[in-house]
């Protein structure tokens, strides 16, 4: 049960101390989750799982893209981090996008280093699931990723997305530099207006500079593309368009949009259809 598949390792999720998962996890690794910790609060280092020696071994060949995952990544690329829910449809909306060189899933956000899925999900290494995207800015904007993340999930659900629920679902928008963290903060502005207009509640998303980046399992890389794929995924789109409007005037000529305006409304995320579609990349 350990190392077998997401599929197979729901029990984790919204478990009890009371259950023979949770149990098997205490006599592993001791404890609960930092002396009554839920899966749902912010945990210490000390609270969290201890760290684990050898990192977790992946192909570094994109099951779509067939470039590496891992770096190092050509000179004419850059890299984002984003957490929308459940990362296996998250990462399928961003590799169909045309200008992504590559996407991976892995752990990042909390403290326990090397983590492995199983450990995530017990709710004690505060790490969420994450998408780690790397595209070409030529090709594909930061503001068209943006877009893309606000779209393809619900903002608002707090620490948790659809039936998924625990720290390791937070929605969440990790920057690597300080023109992605000014058009992030830019476009969570501009969406909360929109969101509230249409009844929903304040925006949970954590924005903060990009932590260690732990890949997942090999298993998880490109997941719903691989053969006998169970078509998961618990991300709840809102259907409001963020549009463009949003970023900064003295921004607007070097991260202009790459995407048409029509893309969205017909192939864009949608309630209901997150990972529907064909795995490979949209062409314009």
């Amino acid at each position: 049960l350990l190392r077998s598949p997401k599929a197979y390792t729901s029990a984790f999720r919204g478990f009890s101390r009371t259950t023979p998962t949770q149990a098997l996890f205490d006599q592993l690794f001791g404890g609960g989750a930092g002396m009554g910790a839920s899966k749902s609060s912010p945990l210490t280092k000390e609270q969290c799982l201890p760290d684990v020696a050898t990192p977790i071994q992946v192909t570094n060949k994109h099951f779509i893209t067939g470039n590496p995952i891992q770096p190092p990544f050509p000179e004419n690329t850059k890299v984002a981090i984003f957490g929308t829910g459940c990362f296996w449809g998250t990462e399928k909306g961003f590799w169909r996008l045309p200008g992504v060189y590559s996407t991976a899933v892995g752990y990042c956000g909390g403290h326990t280093v090397n983590a492995s899925y199983e450990m995530v999900c017990s709710g004690r290494t505060y790490h969420n699931e994450v998408v780690q995207v790397v595209y070409e800015p030529e090709k594909i904007s930061y503001a068209d990723l943006l877009r893309m993340f606000w779209q393809q999930h619900d903002p608002t659900q707090g620490m948790g997305q659809g039936n998924d629920r625990g720290t390791q679902y937070r929605s969440g928008v990790y920057y690597t530099d300080e023109e992605q963290k000014k058009l992030a903060l830019a476009s969570k502005e501009s969406y909360q207006e929109l969101l509230m207009r249409n009844n929903f509640g304040a925006i949970t998303t954590e924005i903060i500079p990009a932590p260690t980046f732990y890949y997942a399992e090999d298993y998880h890389q490109q997941y719903l593309a691989k053969p006998g794929a169970r078509p998961y995924c618990s991300a709840q789109p809102t259907a409001v368009q963020l549009g463009y409007d949003w970023i900064p005037g003295d921004m607007a000529a070097k991260h202009s949009p790459k995407i048409p305006e029509d893309f969205w409304p017909s192939k864009g995320p949608m309630p209901g259809c997150t990972i529907s579609g064909p795995n490979s990349q949209f062409v314009f």
